[in-house]
C-alpha cells in the first residue's frame, strides 16, 4: 500500500495532477499492445485447415473460379489468419468495401484488408502521439483537462479517417476522369467499328490510344477487352465494367450496348447516336461550370476589391478629420 502511495505522489509531483491518469492510459496501450499479437496469432482449427484444403482442391479442379484466384495469391493465403480481424464479417458489407475500392482503383484481393489495416495502424499511431503530447505539455505547464482530452482524442480521428478521406478523394478523382474521357473514346470506338474492326478489337484499340490521357479509363476498356478474350459473356462483362467504373454516362452506354445487343440492330448506328449526345452532354457541363463561375468569384471580388478601394475613397477623408480633431484637442 505504501508503495502505491509513494508511486502515485512520484507521479503527481512529476506529471502534475493527472499524473495517475496518464499512467493508467499508458498501461492500458501496453496491455493492448500485449494482447494483439496472441489475438492475431491464433492456432487455426483442425477443422478449418480440412475445409481449406478441400477448398484448395477444388480450385485446382476448378469448380471454383474464385477459390483459384484466392489461393494462387500467396499473400492473400498469409493474410487469411486476419480475416476476421480485418475485414467485415457480413457479406453485404463486404461486397459495398469491395466495391469501393474497385472503384477507387484498388484491384488486389487483400484490399479491403489493406484498408482495414490502415485505419487501424493509422488510429493507433496517432492517439499513441496525442498521449506523448499531452504528457509532454502537461509537464511544461498547466492544462485544462478538456485540452488533454482533446489532444489525444482528435489525433487518433484523424488517423483512423485518413485512408476513408483517401479512398473517397481518390474514387472522385477516377470518376471524373472517366467522365471527361468517356465522349473521346465513343468517338474513337465509332471509327474502329465503322472501320471493320469488332466490337473486342475496338475496345482494344480504344484502350491503347486513351493510356496517355486517362488511364483509369483505358483500365476499363483493357479489363473488358481481357474478360472477354477469357470466354466470359459479353452481357456480364459490361454490366461489370458500368458497375466497377461507378459513372452514370458508362451504364446508359452499357445498357445502349446491350439493348443493341439484344435486338439485332448495328451497333455503329448505336455507337454514333450515343457519341453525340456524349458531346453534347460534355458541353452542357463546361456551359454549367462556366455560369457558375461568376458566382464563385463575387465572394472573392468582395473580399479583395471592396476593401482596398474604401480603403483608397475613404483612408485620405479619415485622415484629414483625424489630423483637424487632433488639431483642435479633439472638439469640434
Amino acid at each position: 500500500m505504501e508503495l502505491l502511495i509513494s508511486a502515485n505522489d512520484w507521479l503527481v509531483d512529476r506529471f502534475g495532477e493527472l499524473g495517475p491518469l496518464y499512467a493508467v492510459g499508458v498501461l492500458g496501450v501496453l496491455l493492448v499492445a500485449l494482447t494483439l499479437p496472441v489475438f492475431l496469432k491464433r492456432q487455426a482449427d483442425p477443422l478449418d485447415k480440412l475445409k481449406n484444403q478441400g477448398s484448395r482442391q477444388g480450385a485446382r479442379g476448378g469448380k471454383d473460379g474464385k477459390a483459384a484466384l484466392r489461393y494462387d495469391n500467396g499473400k492473400a493465403a498469409k493474410l487469411d489468419k486476419y480475416a476476421s480481424f480485418l475485414e467485415p464479417q457480413d457479406e453485404k458489407e463486404m461486397s459495398s468495401a469491395r466495391l469501393k475500392m474497385l472503384q477507387a482503383g484498388y484491384r488486389s484481393k487483400s484490399a479491403v484488408r489493406t484498408y482495414h489495416f490502415a485505419q487501424f495502424a493509422l488510429g493507433v499511431g496517432f492517439l499513441i502521439l496525442g498521449i506523448l503530447y499531452a504528457i509532454v505539455s502537461s509537464t511544461t505547464g498547466e492544462v485544462t483537462t478538456q485540452a488533454l482530452i482533446l489532444s489525444i482524442i482528435i489525433p487518433g480521428a484523424v488517423g483512423y479517417y485518413i485512408p476513408k478521406y483517401w479512398v473517397n478523394r481518390r474514387l472522385q478523382t477516377r470518376q471524373q476522369e472517366i467522365t471527361n474521357g468517356f465522349p473521346d473514346s465513343l468517338d474513337m470506338m465509332l471509327v474502329c467499328v465503322e472501320a471493320g474492326q469488332s466490337l473486342e478489337q475496338s475496345i482494344i484499340r480504344v484502350s491503347k490510344e486513351l493510356r496517355a490521357g486517362f488511364p483509369a479509363l483505358a483500365d476499363e476498356y483493357e479489363m473488358v477487352a481481357h474478360e472477354m478474350k477469357a470466354g466470359k459473356d459479353k452481357v456480364q462483362v459490361l454490366k461489370d465494367m458500368a458497375e466497377r467504373a461507378g459513372v452514370p454516362d458508362v451504364a446508359s452506354f452499357v445498357t445502349v450496348l446491350i439493348q443493341s445487343a439484344s435486338f439485332g440492330t448495328s451497333i455503329a448506328e448505336a455507337l454514333r447516336v450515343y457519341a453525340s449526345e456524349m458531346r453534347d452532354k460534355r458541353v452542357m457541363r463546361a456551359e454549367e461550370k462556366a455560369n457558375v463561375l461568376p458566382t464563385k468569384l463575387t465572394l472573392g471580388t468582395m473580399m479583395f476589391t471592396v476593401p482596398p478601394l474604401l480603403i483608397i475613397l475613404i483612408g485620405p477623408s479619415i485622415y484629414e478629420i483625424a489630423q483637424t480633431l487632433s488639431g483642435n484637442g479633439g472638439g469640434f
